[in-house]
């Protein structure tokens, strides 16, 4: 992870040069770089690939908008990475320098808190998170059975975790607070209490049915 950072903060520091000649006041310029987001929720979302250098800036506006309405307020930074993330489903690398000079913060800074948090990711998830406990009730209850029968219907790997048509993304996490439940599946925010790997199967199946319509 320590070296991730470093290099992460090496391309900033680079890139940053750049970003303080762009117009930051409506992010037209920034999204010459960094493409549409609306790319990332149709059908061409493919091998998690980041946003292409070349697409429409068509909405990248969401991303001053969310600046604006925080005030551009450097001491809530954490609020506007989780609108950023709510609208990507992950915090683009260039987006995450463009904050940064938005809020004349040291882009070191920005990507420190982005990469401390395990609830934002740099990583593009899918339309669904699939987050499926796996702490000791939840293990003893079964809860690798339920994983192993998830990664089977999705064609994942435990070093693949996001489907190839980027609607699903299956982690497992070390505890969800919630031991009396267990086993604990947690999709989209919905909790599924006692889950089987069958339940959770279907879950999926219905989902991606409903995505099908």
């Amino acid at each position: 992870m320590a070296e991730k950072c470093l290099h992460l903060t090496h391309k900033v520091k680079n890139a940053v040069v750049l970003f303080t000649r762009l117009d930051i006041s409506d992010g037209m310029g920034i999204m010459s770089l960094i493409g549409d987001p609306e790319h990332y929720s149709s059908g061409n979302r493919h091998n998690n690939r980041s946003p292409s250098m070349t697409d429409s800036p068509r909405k990248f506006d969401r991303v001053v908008e969310i600046l604006e309405s925080n005030r551009r307020d450097p001491a809530r930074l954490i609020p506007i990475l989780q609108q950023v993330q709510d609208f990507y489903r992950y915090l683009p690398e260039e987006v995450l320098t463009f904050i940064a000079t938005s809020l004349a913060l040291p882009p070191s800074h920005v990507f420190g808190v982005a990469t401390f948090y395990a609830h934002f990711t740099l990583v593009p998830k899918g339309k669904h998170t699939c987050k499926l406990c796996d702490g000791t009730a939840c293990h003893v209850r079964g809860s690798k059975p339920i994983l192993e029968a998830m990664q089977k219907e999705l064609k994942l790997t435990g070093e693949k975790h996001t489907t190839d048509d980027m609607l699903f993304t299956v982690e497992a996490v070390s505890c969800l607070g919630a031991c009396g439940l267990a086993p604990v599946l947690v999709i989209d925010d919905k909790v599924h209490a006692g889950v089987s790997p069958e339940g959770a199967v279907g879950l999926i199946r219905d989902l991606r049915a409903s995505a099908a319509e």
